[in-house]
């Protein structure tokens, strides 16, 4: 008897090798290891998983949702997704994956608007005062360095600040015949092609205008002006989250967004909130990255001195955090805050110190794939 059980022990043993005993809690275990970049969450916590498991001895087939067919992290993630039944469930499962796709509402006009234009990027903060409009001065400005075709919207109604920096205060832009419409040329400047409220509005006047006026005078920068054909097209937002945000989102399709944020705890709680509009189902924009800027004081007369006056490394912490790219640490020097003030963004200078970081970020927009 005692032999007998011990063989049958053996047998059953053999058995289980090469039938495997996996079952449907254990792949959707394994999945909710998987992490979807585009909101943080595991694959399970996002929905993206169908309810159509299937197992025959060693072979697993399911199918995952994707909200549409050029998702970014499509492959990425299947390939994720196989690893990780395979680490979890059994390491010699025969894996095949489906790919679904969500009905997606196309916002109105979205085919329509700015045929010309490859990519459009939304520059974003959670709050003002964290130079979110340097960076866009800078980073388009480097762009163009760079020999790309580049448009600078700013589309901070209340506080627009782009002619300042671009030293086009005294502009405004005239309306030119193209193709039977009358459409405003935007003024262009060291490479970028710019329309700003501040050009329509006396200099020192303040823009008092409910959010319906606002939003509809940004649509019309967008969809009346002349941008022609561009590799980029900069949107400086207003600071936080309004109508303003939601006007451009359903108006244009956005590549991308740029979240900027300072290392200070205090603006971190707001840069989070700023990825998490982007990432909410209702907006569905990808998160290209988080910019931290002020990252540390260098004073002109020590060079190699760093002071961590708002923290040290907050903005890249949480991006680790939110799983999205750090795209660069930009520190508060002198010779940034003079450059802007006279019109004449740092990025202009090649070569120099400061210049490095807005053209190391641009290289990093340029190499990215959509």
């Amino acid at each position: 008897m005692m032999t007998t059980a011990h063989t049958g022990v053996i047998v059953h043993n053999s058995y289980r090798q090469i039938q495997s005993n996996m079952y449907p809690q254990q792949i959707i275990d394994a999945l909710s290891h998987v992490r979807y970049p585009g909101n943080g969450k595991n694959l399970i916590e996002s929905g993206m998983l169908e309810d159509d498991i299937r197992i025959s001895g060693l072979e697993v087939s399911f199918s995952l949702i994707f909200d549409k067919q050029n998702d970014p992290f499509l492959h990425s993630v299947v390939k994720a997704a196989e690893t990780a039944v395979k680490t979890y469930a059994d390491k010699n499962a025969a894996v095949n994956i489906h790919t679904k796709f969500r009905k997606q509402i196309v916002p109105l006009e979205t085919e329509q608007v700015l045929p010309e234009v490859k990519q459009i990027i939304a520059i974003s903060s959670g709050k003002g005062g964290v130079g979110k409009s340097t960076v866009a001065a800078n980073l388009a400005v480097a762009l163009a360095q760079a020999g790309k075709k580049v448009g600078l919207l700013d589309a901070d109604i209340h506080g627009p600040s782009q002619p300042k920096m671009f030293h086009t205060e005294d502009a405004r832009p005239v309306l030119a015949p193209v193709e039977g419409r009358e459409l405003i040329e935007p003024i262009e400047q060291y490479g970028v092609k710019m329309l700003s409220i501040g050009f329509f509005v006396e200099t020192g006047s303040a823009v008092v205008w409910r959010g319906g006026l606002a939003s509809n005078a940004i649509k019309q920068l967008i969809t009346d002006a002349n941008w022609g054909e561009l590799d980029y097209l900069l949107i400086d937002l207003p600071p936080g989250t309004s109508d303003i945000h939601l006007t451009i989102v359903q108006t244009i399709q956005l590549t991308g967004a740029i979240v900027v944020t300072t290392p200070q705890p205090v603006a971190l709680i707001d840069a989070r909130k700023g990825v998490d509009m982007f990432r909410n189902e209702k907006v569905g924009v990808r998160v290209l990255g988080i910019v931290e800027n002020m990252s540390w004081f260098t004073p002109r007369e020590l060079p190699e001195n760093r002071y961590y006056i708002f923290g040290k490394d907050g903005g890249k912490e949480l991006a680790e955090e939110l799983n999205v790219p750090l795209l660069g640490q930009i520190p508060l020097v002198q010779s940034i805050r003079e450059a802007g003030d006279e019109g004449l963004p740092i990025a202009l200078q090649k070569g120099h110190p400061a210049a490095t970081f807005y053209q190391e970020i641009a290289n990093t927009l340029i190499n990215t794939k959509e």
